[in-house]
């Protein structure tokens, strides 16, 4: 079975093909490779990868690519990611993140192509009306950055039964904050940047400490992927699923202090901020009934081999502006 991999370069992209090719999927990816090409090369030569450097905004080759191969699924990673980057580049954000998903999604349904899988936010929620309680797929939606309202505004698209039909199977899975090792890595993400910084000697600077969100390591994101991909379309039609486990739900502090189990000589600043829009604990209840999702990882083990490969000098350099996704 074929499948249309958006953004299959980046950060969780670049983890997903992978593990579709040893689940035996053939691999169309297209990726414009905004920030380079090193995570590609060695799988490049597969007989069952196929790469085309294409942006999403480009509707008519998007359309060929979409015309002349007979795709069983799409997965829809492509996007400008993060509220720092769509702050940055609004009108790019509102082009690619919505004008070109809306694009996208209307050839897949011309098209006929059985699945189309969303990767969407839990940032989605904004900020808890009960600090005490957590939010899930029923909870009021409060998108309080550009980056969250253009996911919403898709999701809405896809899941809107009036324009939907049988034959079309799409689903929208909000992910947690991600983490972990990636073929295009990371380092402006919450664990990464903190294991980073305090594995490198440095003085880490945290705002806002008490402020909550649920992480998940780029693996088990590719694992929920490919069981939608599997699940019956029954289940996943025209559904959205919180991506994560409920155990996994951290405040900064949190983190910092499982940091400080491994780095008990870290250095570590807190910055009082009274107030964050975006502060909610995210139940994933409904993905572990309905799919059978369990997280493999957790954030000590996503901090533990981001030591490890700090510690191996592996990278040369971890302010190599290929690791941020805004000026670094």
């Amino acid at each position: 079975m074929n499948v249309l991999v958006t953004g299959g370069a980046g950060y969780a992209g670049s983890v997903l093909v992978r593990n579709l090719l040893l689940e035996g999927y053939g691999i169309l990816c297209v990726d414009n490779l905004r920030y380079g090409q090193n995570s590609l090369p060695d799988i490049s030569a597969g007989e069952n990868f196929t790469f085309i450097k294409c942006d999403i905004t480009d509707r008519k080759l998007l359309k060929e690519i979409v015309n002349r191969n007979p795709f069983y699924a799409v997965v829809h990673l492509a996007a400008i990611v993060g509220d720092p980057a769509c702050k940055r580049e609004p009108d790019v954000a509102r082009k690619v993140n919505w004008e070109a998903s809306k694009q996208l999604f209307e050839l897949a349904v011309e098209r006929g192509i059985s699945r189309f899988i969303f990767a969407s936010t839990c940032s989605n929620y904004g900020k808890m009306a009960n600090p005490d309680s957590y939010v899930d797929e029923t909870s009021p939606l409060a998108p309080v950055s550009l980056y969250a309202e253009l996911k919403v505004k898709v999701e809405e698209l896809l899941l809107d039964r009036k324009n939907g039909n049988s034959e079309f199977c799409p689903t929208s899975l909000r992910f947690s904050t991600i983490y972990g090792m990636s073929p295009r890595m990371r380092f402006d993400l919450t664990v990464n940047e903190f294991t980073k910084e305090m594995a490198l000697g440095r003085e880490l600077v945290v705002f806002g400490e008490q402020f909550w969100r649920p992480y998940c390591h780029v693996q088990d994101y590719s694992l929920a992927i490919l069981q939608t991909l599997k699940a019956p379309k029954e289940t996943v039609a025209y559904n959205v699923f919180n991506v994560g486990d409920t155990n996994e739900n951290y405040t900064k502090k949190m983190i910092v202090d499982e940091l400080l189990r491994v780095i008990p000589d870290g250095k570590v600043r807190y910055t009082k901020i009274d107030e964050d829009p975006r502060d909610y604990r995210v139940s994933f209840k409904k993905i572990r009934d309905s799919l059978g999702f369990k997280a493999a990882f957790t954030v000590p083990d996503g901090i533990s081999e981001i030591i490890d490969v700090i510690r191996a000098g592996v990278i040369a350099n971890y302010e190599d502006p290929r690791f941020y996704n805004t000026p670094h």
